[in-house]
């Protein structure tokens, strides 16, 4: 490598970092900027990226076909509500219980996964959140039935000298910051090579001595764990859960938001919970009378720019950006 390209290979990595801490502030500044309601509209969508991020970790990175994820998202949403309301539980603590909950029913569940592949595994997943709904409503006594459990929204400690929806938002940002870290520390080990060579092909990876059974497994219970987290902090967001939250549209939108996001990328679960947030009510303004009409278009429409989702073409557009940089 000659002295000049090594130049234009710092300047390039220098830029990344300039725009990773300009993002970084972007977020911090935010919510003392914006009105109460976008401050919660961007809440949501780190809601939305922590349970993206479990299912790009099963769908992504282990080649797992899932249709489900929204009954683990469930699971953890009204684990943390029964917990508050049923038994006073202080919040901070239904977040790690609401973890493991879900954690323990996606080491269940994940049995199946290792029988099942393609269309088979998709249509057990699906089978999962469409019977969630009634059975959430049938136990009335403890989930509350149709109607739903209303909970108080964590207050913010006087010291913070923040708002309600502040609060929430910081809550919710550290962690989503958290999810992140744990889950790139586990796709840089050796198990996140275990993985990726069970998607890439499962009967070499078996040759090579990758547990099947066991990664299936793993990759299934730490995606609903993910799900579990984020779906206990939307019960602290939004502050009530009912059933018909969690009908299994919301499964295939987090499928489609992350594909959209670009699957199996490290700013695919962020981008598809802008995408997840944003689009249905982008629809509902363009067309009141046939808002899933305007959802499948824009779907169709960002595939056909960008059929590796917005991340890969944002990596297209910086690949670009650090040739020119080089040619310069």
């Amino acid at each position: 490598m000659s002295a000049r390209e090594g130049l234009a290979g710092f300047a390039a990595l220098r830029w990344r970092w300039i725009a990773a801490a300009v993002v970084l502030l972007a977020v911090l500044w935010a919510p003392f900027q914006l009105v109460p309601f976008r401050v919660f509209q961007f809440t949501m969508v780190l809601v939305y990226a922590v349970a993206l991020l479990g299912l790009n970790l099963l769908v992504g990175h282990a080649g797992q076909i899932s249709l489900g994820h929204g009954a683990f998202f469930a699971v953890g949403a009204y684990g943390a509500a029964i917990m508050m309301d049923r038994w006073d539980l202080p919040y901070p603590v239904t977040l790690p219980a609401a973890a493991a909950l879900a954690f323990a029913i996606g080491l269940g569940l994940g049995v199946p996964a290792t029988r099942l592949r393609g269309l088979y595994l998709a249509l057990v997943t699906l089978a999962i959140a469409i019977f969630l709904v009634p059975l959430l409503k049938r136990f009335e006594p403890v989930t509350g039935g149709s109607m739903g459990l209303t909970l108080e929204k964590p207050r913010p400690p006087a010291w913070s000298g923040l708002a309600e929806d502040q609060w929430l938002y910081f809550l919710t940002l550290a962690v989503a910051a958290a999810a992140f870290l744990l889950t790139f520390g586990v796709l840089r080990s050796r198990v996140g090579r275990a993985l990726h060579s069970v998607r890439d092909n499962e009967t070499a990876a078996e040759v090579m001595g990758v547990r099947l059974a066991f990664y299936k497994r793993f990759a299934f219970a730490w995606s609903a764990m993910l799900a579990g987290a984020a779906g206990c902090v939307y019960t602290w967001v939004i502050g009530f859960v009912s059933p018909d939250s969690f009908a299994v549209t919301l499964s295939i939108t987090m499928l489609a938001g992350l594909v959209v996001g670009g699957l199996g990328s490290a700013w695919g679960p962020l981008l598809g919970g802008l995408f997840v947030m944003f689009v249905p009510s982008l629809s509902q303004d363009v067309n009141k009378a046939a808002p899933g009409v305007i959802f499948g278009l824009l779907i169709i429409a960002v595939m056909y720019v960008a059929p590796t989702g917005l991340a890969g073409l944002a990596g297209r557009a910086a690949h670009s950006f650090d040739k020119t940089l080089r040619k310069g």
